[in-house]
């Protein structure tokens, strides 16, 4: 290589090097460079032991603002929502009720707010209002609103935490689906499935994460995604749909990252196929999905709204005090082939 450098550079060269090795190197010698071991702990005081600074930083004023579950709290007792104020869109019926009745057996007190008229005459809703009233001692309150009214959403959400004093969680479940192929999606559908999908989860967890900042309080948000954001159902023809819940596990992710110095963690739950009342309508239309869907995953079976309960309370609970920006894949093994 050296004999295709011009002759020039090949004689001035071998004297900078000299003259570097002449100036520099006794200098770098003399010097004594940190070990990585060191230059982790430069924050360290220099005459603190290790349990001063330990102290030191437990006391200060930024670690208290993220101040942790005390490391000796009762393993129960990190999985209660006794007491707090959790919030629940598409909480009327289906799998956002079954959710908020699991809410409220931890303790919490719940708000459901759905679009759908008040379900007086919902009879699945009338009981698990009556018996987180009559059993369970806490409450189940219903609030109509459509997540994608900004202005609605925020007097609701800012009349309970005011109600309260306070507002500690919140699961946004209200989404729609719609099985269309992808030449014939109207851009009216598809802005109806993004507006409620994937806006309309933002401005929820938008209202509340405001009332817990302006309040300076602790909380967690839980967006309910689908297995279907990471992978395409083989067989379910749902690009729209598919596409809003990548966008929330995405939107998880940025919200975590935007509102952790806050103390409020973000995290998504993606769930498999569910048994619902709209799954056994799609078994009467294409009766091989009721053998295709159990095949794909690695337990044989569908899922039931009731078995993503556990989940909901870890993460809103101080269970899960150290967990943000994460994706909590609930999927018999479907995506893990």
């Amino acid at each position: 290589m050296a004999n295709m450098l011009p002759r020039t550079a090949g004689s001035v060269l071998p004297r900078i090097t000299a003259r570097f090795s002449a100036r520099c190197l006794p200098v770098l010698a003399s010097r004594r460079l940190p070990s990585p071991l060191s230059v982790l702990s430069v924050s360290k005081p220099a005459n603190a032991g290790g349990a001063q600074f330990y102290r030191e930083l437990h006391q200060s004023q930024s670690y208290k603002s993220h101040e942790p579950p005390a490391r000796s709290t009762p393993l129960p007792e990190l999985f209660s929502l006794r007491g707090k104020v959790i919030v629940v869109s598409g909480g009327a019926r289906g799998v956002g009720l079954t959710q908020a009745q699991g809410l409220l057996e931890a303790g919490a007190i719940v708000h459901a707010i759905d679009r759908l008229p008040v379900p007086e005459d919902n009879g699945d809703f009338a009981k698990v209002a009556a018996r987180a009233k009559n059993e369970l001692g806490t409450s189940l309150t219903y609030h109509r609103v459509d997540v994608r009214d900004q202005k609605a959403l925020n007097e609701v959400v800012g009349a309970i935490a005011d109600e309260h004093g306070h507002i500690d969680g919140l699961i946004a479940a209200a989404g729609i689906q719609q099985e269309t192929p992808a030449l014939e999606y109207s851009a009216e559908d598809a802005d109806k499935m993004l507006g409620v999908n994937v806006t309309g989860v933002f401005m929820t967890a938008q209202a509340v994460a405001r009332q817990m900042i302006q309040r300076k309080q602790q909380g967690s948000l839980v967006l309910i995604a689908s297995m279907s954001g990471t992978v395409a159902n083989r067989g379910l023809i749902c690009p729209a749909y598919n596409a809003s819940k990548a966008a929330v596990i995405q939107l998880a992710r940025n919200l975590a990252s935007e509102w952790g110095e806050h103390g409020i963690r973000v995290n998504t739950i993606s769930p498999g196929y569910i048994v619902t009342a709209m799954t056994a309508g799609l078994f009467d239309a294409f009766p091989e999905r009721r053998t295709e869907w159990p095949d794909a995953n690695m337990l044989k079976r569908l899922s039931y709204p009731e078995e993503y309960r556990g989940a909901a309370v870890f993460l809103l609970s101080d269970a899960s005090s150290f967990m943000t920006g994460a994706d909590l894949r609930i999927d018999g093994g479907h995506c893990a082939w």
